[in-house]
């Protein structure tokens, strides 16, 4: 009762837990403790496997500050191996339901261990209606957005979650620990936005910095490079297969000629274990709070 994993996927990590599993309910109070890096497990977010109808296995995401999420990149392949691996399944290839769609995903795994995953993460589309966007109905390519008495150039896309790619001549971290945040929350972006700096370094490579809609700064994040590579292509930046890196390391995306996306990548367990008496009794104290 109460089990957890703990795995990351190029320094982005998730705790995943079964529902049926749990005594307590995962309300926004409750997994920004369990994600607290100092009173919880500690981690960027929850990966919780719930009942589906319309897909193999349900999936709901949760940042750290309690919010959800429609999609998560290495959350997926994190997903999917803690399914494998603990026994869920046996097929190496399944389809998983998040809010932000149905996804399917390979494994490959050797001796019932999973190393890396090629996740379908869907379209991508740049109709602001769709992202969302403020706005009169258009793509949103190649726009200007004014943040902290500066004038910025992006591109917004959705890969199932929002998105807003800035192309940069330089990639600096403390640039985007100040401005992320504020693009995050602009008005532009209604239901808010996943932030990316991205500079292009050829036709098949690109380097990105993420700020996270819910998390902040981010080592690594799937559907931001998913995000970047259809921005790059869609601008005429890059070649359709392309090598997104990161802080965290590396994931290769290949946008298709409709604008589906691929993405395959590493994963790596760090941890198995159960939550205590001493954390469930702060969880339901928190419950009994009705927070």
């Amino acid at each position: 009762m109460n089990r957890f994993v703990k795995s990351h996927g190029l320094g982005n990590d998730y705790i995943v837990l079964d529902k049926s599993n749990l005594s307590f309910e995962t309300t926004p109070e409750v997994v920004k403790l369990i994600c607290n890096r100092n009173y919880g497990i500690g981690s960027d977010g929850i990966l919780l496997l719930v009942p589906s109808t319309r897909a193999d296995f349900g999936l709901l995401i949760f940042n750290p500050d309690g919010s959800e999420a429609e999609k998560s990149g290495n959350g997926l392949r994190i997903f999917a191996k803690f399914l494998y691996e603990h026994g869920y399944t046996d097929k190496t290839s399944f389809s998983i339901d998040t809010p932000g769609g149905v996804v399917w995903v390979e494994l490959e795994a050797t001796e019932k261990r999973v190393s890396h995953v090629t996740v379908d993460m869907g379209k991508a589309t740049f109709q602001s209606s769709l992202i969302p966007v403020e706005g009169e109905e258009r793509e949103v390519v190649g726009e200007e957005i004014r943040v902290n008495g500066e004038i910025l150039k992006f591109t917004a896309v959705s890969v199932g979650n929002p998105h807003c790619v800035v192309f940069v001549d330089e990639l600096n971290e403390g640039y985007v620990r100040k401005v992320g945040p504020l693009i995050e929350n602009h008005r532009m972006f209604p239901k808010r936005t996943n932030v990316q700096f991205a500079r292009v370094v050829s036709r098949n490579r690109v380097e990105i910095l993420i700020w996270e809609r819910g998390a902040g700064y981010t080592l690594a994040s799937g559907s931001s490079s998913c995000a970047v590579a259809a921005a790059c292509v869609k601008n005429g930046f890059t070649d359709r297969k392309v090598t997104v890196s990161m802080p965290g390391g590396e994931l290769q995306i290949e946008v298709g000629e409709d604008w589906s996306i691929r993405m395959r990548g590493p994963v790596e367990e760090i941890c198995t274990g159960e939550i205590s008496r001493d954390m469930l009794e702060k969880i339901n104290k928190l419950s009994s709070l009705g927070v």
